[in-house]
């Protein structure tokens, strides 16, 4: 359980959140985006940070520097500062399991000095030169499928975090991957996914890599005993020794399952999912980009790791990302915010962060165990552009509600053609400025008529044109999607959402409300495969089970 000692004050008792409102109301409730930029013109200089490689320009937000400033007294009152050093330090601060959230350790040097103390850290380094001796091994041939054929097909089996990093990842690295390898995933226990896989798979090509902590997820294990079914089918009953690797703590169900020691890899209850892509999780990803692109994915991170542990926090860019983000969500009363890459490589990006910040602060209770006084995570989704300005665009220049926006633009991109990324660049500005500038009804009109429409006409159409504008984002630019800006990019996102936590007083390192309906799942099944009695009382389950049955064959 909590320990109550630990608890933090309530956001809305400390007097930074009492001033914020109070700033809200009078002048910011009703000062545009447009007066902001007519009023300074050194707004964007202002209001614009660089860490690392990347460059956020978040000048386009309904803020002040007394907003900032007012943001960033909140973060200190809040103890945003001895929770960072609490973190790096490896305290215990995921309460309600007691134990640290050490992902920051996962890519950190010896020399770091973060959290040494702590059980399994002094192996990290370890299970990382055991992974390149294993990438090694199959890249030079050495390690071979039982026919003797190079291991070129890398399927992860995993789900949630144990699968939507690695496959992000290896979406966003393609033009990094080794020659002849190519990468798959298969996450979803409706079995859809590793059905189609295999009609294109070579069987004694291919390697999966179950990455499971417990070794016991439903959906995981069920995809990974189907994998195994097949490949002893096609290749033999001793085949799995050859064609099997896994990231696990559970030593005596890898033995059941049959994983050959040497395949197996390490990884401690300290790593929570969302955040094991650093860890041999990630090997899946390793295997495809080669061990020196895995290392330099880790040395990015570490890079944002340095940046938000050093920083102060008005010129930290993790900690302003957070700030304005709260802003937005707790006083300008946005409800959701869209994440938008301008390189369809990064199209797996938004549902890495959809979990990333509603898994863990989609919270209603503080880590103190009292219920929360305030709005926390923001509903998170997302597209690449330019497809997405023919999908939801509409609804974000002309919709009810104002959402926040999060542009991600890589300024050299890795296709052949780079007019081609000129091209995304310019509609991704374009798309800032609109949303901010926005379109009146008299521009509308007077373009109507410009076009030779009449008078009556122009002023009958006018309204559907117009775009209101004054509605806020973020952009986020750095040179080139590489192996050591995307770990740069997923480190800057981590700490923006533990920031967000500390500040609503959440623990952002469990996630209960993932387990219950696995929990009901479980007792449910049963009575879907075998038609047993369904031992539940409610009504519109048992009418559900009936016309599934009918309809089963």
């Amino acid at each position: 359980m909590p320990d109550k000692k630990l608890s933090r004050k309530f956001p809305t008792d400390l007097g930074s959140w009492a001033s914020l409102k109070k700033h809200y109301r009078d002048p910011m409730r009703s000062t545009t985006l447009k007066q902001l930029f007519e009023r300074d013109p050194q707004r964007f200089t202002k209001f614009s940070v660089e860490a690392c490689d990347l460059f956020l320009d978040y000048s386009k937000n309904r803020l002040t520097e007394e907003t900032r400033d007012l943001l960033v007294a909140l973060a200190a009152d809040a103890g945003v500062p001895a929770a960072i050093e609490a973190m790096f330090r490896g305290e215990a601060i995921n309460l309600t399991e007691r134990r640290p959230a050490l992902h920051v350790a996962l890519r950190s040097k010896l020399s770091d000095q973060v959290a040494l103390e702590t059980p399994g850290v002094a192996d990290i380094w370890k299970t990382l030169e055991q992974m390149s001796q294993f990438v090694a091994a199959v890249h030079q041939g050495e390690l071979c499928g039982n026919s003797g054929r190079p291991l070129r097909e890398i399927v992860n089996i995993g789900i949630g975090g144990s699968d939507l990093g690695v496959t992000m990842a290896s979406r966003a690295l393609r033009p990094y991957w080794h020659a002849d390898m190519r990468f798959h995933s298969v996450s979803n226990v409706d079995g859809t996914q590793l059905t189609d896989l295999t009609r294109e798979l070579n069987p004694a090509e291919t390697l999966f890599v179950i990455c499971s902590k417990t070794f016991t997820t439903q959906e995981t294990m069920a995809n990974a005993e189907a994998a195994k079914r097949w490949i002893r089918r096609k290749l033999g009953a001793d085949a799995t020794n050859d064609h099997f690797a896994a990231a696990s703590t559970n030593q005596q169900a890898m033995d059941r399952f049959g994983i050959n020691p040497r395949f197996r890899f390490a990884f401690w209850d300290w790593v929570g999912g969302r955040y094991s892509l650093w860890s041999s999780v990630g090997l899946s990803l390793a295997l495809v980009i080669g061990m020196d692109h895995f290392r330099d994915l880790l040395a990015g991170a570490r890079r944002m790791d340095q940046h938000f542990r050093s920083a102060a926090l008005a010129e930290n860019m993790p900690v302003l990302l957070a700030l304005v983000d709260i802003w937005n969500r707790n006083f300008l009363g946005s409800h959701s915010q869209a994440v938008l890459p301008y390189d369809n490589r990064l199209d797996r990006f938004p549902a890495y962060l959809q979990q990333l910040h509603m898994e863990s602060n989609g919270k209603s209770v503080r880590a103190d165990g009292c219920k929360v006084t305030v709005d926390t995570a923001p509903a998170v989704w997302g597209e690449p552009g330019s497809n997405a300005q023919h999908s939801f665009y509409q609804l974000l220049h002309q919709g009810t509600q104002s959402i926040p926006v999060d542009f991600i633009l890589p300024v050299r991109g890795s296709a052949d053609d780079e007019s081609q990324q000129q091209l995304a660049i310019a509609n991704c500005l374009a798309q800032s400025e609109a949303l901010m500038e926005g379109y009146t009804a008299a521009e509308a009109k007077a373009d109507l008529l410009a076009s030779g429409l009449s008078d009556g006409e122009a002023k009958l159409l006018a309204p559907h044109r117009v775009h209101a504008g004054n509605r806020v984002s973020n952009t986020i630019v750095f040179e080139r999607l590489t192996p050591s800006t995307l770990g740069q990019l997923l480190a800057l996102y981590e700490h923006k959402v533990f920031v967000e936590g500390i500040v609503w007083g959440i623990n952002s390192f469990d996630q209960y409300g993932v387990e219950l309906g696995k929990r009901v799942a479980k007792s449910l099944l049963g009575a879907v495969r075998d038609g047993a009695a369904y031992g539940g009382s409610n009504d519109s389950t048992r009418g559900l089970l009936a016309r599934i049955s009918r309809l089963s064959p």
